[in-house]
């Protein structure tokens, strides 16, 4: 199974492919989609949606994870996000109609870390050591994979639950050492 997840934003959202092979995850492909700052953002809606179908044509993924909306102290903000996000749903609705998930910030941060108020570089980190990959251009990036990684690990079958992982002395005290056994190191 083929995720694409999703970071949604109005002038640039993170993307990132991670495909499930039996109890493995394999890195596939990360990256931004930017939309032009500049633009009215009623002019760069057109953009947004676009991108994000192309990127769907591009990549056929099997399902679609994205983050929920998050609380901001912007009002005018949180209303363009929300418009972006909307975007980005209209694009991808059609073909992915009850294969589209959101998750929370703090679910993904407690999936993939063990904790649901890790910040950005601690999210980074255990990225890298599940997975093996650093070089993000954004944090946006860096969150679509931490998004795909929380889809596979709570949809599928390697989920192991946090509770057990801190409290487990020889699997140490995160998400990320219990799983490190179960995750392929990406092929340069």
């Amino acid at each position: 199974m083929i995720v694409l997840a999703i970071d949604p934003g109005s002038v640039t959202a993170g993307y990132a492919l991670l495909q499930k092979e039996g109890r493995k995850i394999n890195y596939l492909e990360s990256g931004i989609l930017k939309f032009n700052g500049k633009d009215e953002f009623l002019h760069r809606v057109k953009d947004i949606y676009e991108q994000t179908f192309a990127l769907v044509e591009k990549h056929q993924p099997d399902e679609v994870a994205m983050e929920s909306l998050i609380f901001v102290k912007s009002p005018t903000a949180l209303i363009k996000l929300a418009q972006s996000r909307g975007a980005m749903l209209a694009a991808l609705s059609q073909k992915y109609h009850e294969k589209i998930f959101e998750y929370s910030p703090n679910l993904v941060k407690q999936t993939v870390t063990g904790h649901g108020h890790a910040d950005k570089e601690g999210i980074q980190k255990f990225i890298q050591q599940l997975l093996g990959i650093s070089n993000f251009k954004t944090h946006d990036e860096s969150d679509a994979v931490a998004i795909a990684l929380c889809h596979l690990l709570t949809r599928g079958s390697i989920s192991v639950p946090v509770e057990k992982v801190k409290k487990n002395k020889k699997l140490g005290n995160n998400l990320a050492s219990a799983l490190s056994h179960k995750i392929k190191e990406p092929s340069v």
